[in-house]
């Protein structure tokens, strides 16, 4: 059953299209990932679905009904967890859920022990009379989250949940989701992470400009990168030195640049290693490693959008610098 039906949905700001007539679906009970770089649309899209942004075009459906013009009607089965914190500096983690409770129409005694409920359940007991501006970035995407779900909603919206925190961290936070998603609760989750993307989400978009891209199962991605050879290269020294001569000596190869000293090659046909080892190595580039890459969703993402991952990563981490220091960017 969906859950969510988008149809030519559009936001302009100033003359300026944020969003360009997207068009998709969401199943209950799935986690949805949407994907793309920063302004490529996914927070003014999820902005619109939540009643936070005035639609300019299109149309919104929950659960087969039309919300596009009453947003209000379809906010209590939402639950929203922005890229940045929305919660109150000076009161304690008990005190933001209990508040959060409030809005939605909770009675008090259900709040409260909603509140203390999942406090326990998100390892986040012993913080619960501290001040929110004394827990850590990963504590308060946590009690960010836990805001979110407190009136039990139908769909979860998370905008980028793990950005700019730990690892330890991120891995709680992926753990809650799996959680979340096992209890029956429908996740929309946009990421710059693919790989979180792909171990999480049944179904995705990628959404370049405001136009969505692709879309479909994470199956159904992966077929585009069938037949596809790939070599990755772990190389003793600078490539960026030789990049220029190694792409007119192999025309016919595909050249990816990885994190450090990684070089990956693509062809559609297979391909000894020989003459690339051999090139490297004239122009003192040892060779450390060679292995046969599976092709993944970030291929797939790669080939789609033409953006390369770590081009995205790095914008998305000085965005969360910036948001860190008060600034922050649209996407």
């Amino acid at each position: 059953m969906k859950i969510i039906e988008v149809e030519n949905l559009k936001k302009t700001f100033n003359g300026f299209t944020a969003v360009d007539g997207v068009n998709f679906y969401i199943n209950q009970g799935e986690i949805f990932g949407f994907l793309g770089p920063n302004g490529a649309g996914k927070t003014t899209t999820i902005n619109m679905l939540t009643g936070m942004a005035k639609i300019t075009e299109g149309k919104v459906k929950l659960m087969g009904e039309d919300y596009t013009r009453n947003a209000k009607k379809a906010q209590a089965m939402m639950g929203i967890v922005p890229d940045e914190s929305n919660l109150y500096e000076e009161l304690s983690g008990w005190e933001n859920l209990v508040f959060c409770g409030a809005l939605y129409g909770m009675e008090k005694y259900l709040r409260e022990e909603r509140a203390t409920q999942l406090l326990q359940q998100f390892g986040l007991a012993e913080a619960a009379s501290k001040s929110f501006k004394a827990y850590s970035k990963g504590m308060k995407r946590k009690l960010a989250i836990a805001a979110g779900i407190i009136h039990q909603p139908e769909i979860l919206f998370l905008d980028e949940p793990t950005t700019g925190i730990d690892v330890a961290f991120a891995r709680q936070i992926r753990n809650l989701i799996v959680d979340l998603h096992s209890k029956g609760t429908t996740i929309f989750l946009t990421t710059h992470y693919i790989e979180e993307a792909e171990r999480l989400c049944e179904r995705l978009a990628f959404i370049v400009q405001g136009k969505i891209v692709r879309e479909g199962t994470v199956e159904e991605m992966m077929k585009e990168t069938q037949g596809e050879n790939i070599v990755n290269f772990t190389l003793g020294g600078d490539f960026t030195k030789i990049e220029e001569e190694f792409r007119s000596h192999f025309p016919d190869f595909n050249l990816r640049m990885g994190k450090n000293n990684d070089v990956s090659i693509h062809s559609p046909s297979t391909f000894t290693l020989f003459p690339f080892v051999q090139f490297f190595e004239e122009r003192s580039l040892p060779v450390f490693e060679a292995k046969i890459v599976r092709p993944s969703l970030e291929e797939v993402f790669v080939k789609v959008t033409g953006i390369e991952l770590q081009k995205m990563q790095s914008e998305q981490n000085q965005k969360g610098r910036k948001s860190q220091k008060g600034g922050g960017s649209r996407s």
